[in-house]
C-alpha cells in the first residue's frame, strides 16, 4: 500500500440515497441527481457513479499527460480522451469495473504519444490506484 506523506487537497462530497439520490460537494460546485442508467433498469435522468468515475479518471490522466509533456518540453495542439467505464460481473458474480480510454494527442507522433501515455500510468493517482485491480486499456488513436 502507498501511504500519503503530504495531503495536497481533499474533495468532500455528501451522497444521500446512493444510486437514486443526490451528490453535493462541500463547496457547492458539484450538485447532481444520481440515478440508475436505463441499461440497469433506471430512469436514466441523472448522473451515475460510472460516469463520474469516467470523467474523474480521464481528467486526472490528461493532467498527468500534460505534466509529463511540460517536463519534456513537448507541445501538443490538444489532448482528448474518450473515457469508457463499464460495470460488469466477474466469474464469481461479483461486480467489477473496466476502463477503456481512446486518447488523441494532436500534433504529436503516435509513438511519442504512446510513451507519454505509458508514463502517465506511473504518475496519475487514479491509474496508480487502479493498477492491478481493474482492467485499464489505453488506446492512442492519434
Amino acid at each position: 500500500m502507498i501511504s500519503m506523506e503530504k495531503k495536497l487537497y481533499t474533495a468532500t462530497v455528501k451522497v444521500e440515497g446512493g444510486r437514486e439520490g443526490k451528490a453535493v460537494s462541500s463547496d457547492g460546485n458539484l450538485n447532481l441527481d444520481l440515478r440508475y442508467p436505463k441499461e440497469l433498469g433506471g430512469p436514466g435522468n441523472g448522473v451515475n457513479p460510472e460516469q463520474l468515475f469516467a470523467a474523474g479518471f480521464a481528467a486526472c490522466f490528461e493532467g498527468a499527460m500534460g505534466t509529463i509533456m511540460r517536463k519534456k518540453g513537448i507541445k501538443a495542439e490538444g489532448i482528448s480522451i474518450d473515457s469508457n467505464v463499464s460495470l460488469g460481473k466477474d466469474a464469481d458474480d461479483g461486480y467489477v469495473l473496466a476502463v477503456h480510454f481512446d486518447i488523441s494527442v494532436k500534433g504529436v507522433e503516435i509513438s511519442e504519444a504512446q510513451e507519454i501515455v505509458d508514463e502517465a500510468h506511473k504518475v496519475c493517482p487514479y491509474a496508480r490506484a487502479t493498477q492491478g485491480n481493474i482492467e485499464v486499456i489505453t488506446n492512442v488513436i492519434g
